[in-house]
């Protein structure tokens, strides 16, 4: 399945509509340069591309939380309910009537090591 993107603020609410099974929360990209401010973001970025992009592949979509100040603010949209994300990169799986059934937080090493898995 294509990987679907929401940005940050515009369409931020249509993640919360989301048909998608996986909700993948990840940095914006800096406007000036187009890269990932967050260091673990970059790290898992190819693997979470080539997971999810695949034909094969689960249905997902990138929600990207906006510039660093904008996710370091406690009023960010996505650090509330219902998806109350405190780490980023955090995948969010849900099943069929849209209820969260698993998440995985942050750190290239956790992702790496498990998203095999949890996409399952």
């Amino acid at each position: 399945m294509p990987l679907r993107e929401v940005h940050f603020p515009p369409d931020a609410v249509e993640s919360l509509s989301a048909k998608e099974e996986i909700l993948i929360f990840f940095s914006s990209r800096a406007p000036e340069t187009n890269l990932l401010w967050c260091p673990d973001c970059v790290a898992v970025e190819k693997m979470i591309i080539d997971t999810f992009s695949s034909e094969k592949g689960p249905s997902a979509v990138l929600v990207y939380v906006g510039q660093k100040s904008e996710w370091k603010t406690l009023d960010n949209i996505f650090r509330k309910e219902p998806w109350k994300v405190t780490a980023i990169p955090t995948i969010i799986k849900l099943n069929s009537v849209r209820e969260e059934i698993g998440r995985l937080v942050d750190g290239q090493n956790v992702i790496s090591e498990e998203l095999s898995s949890f996409i399952q």
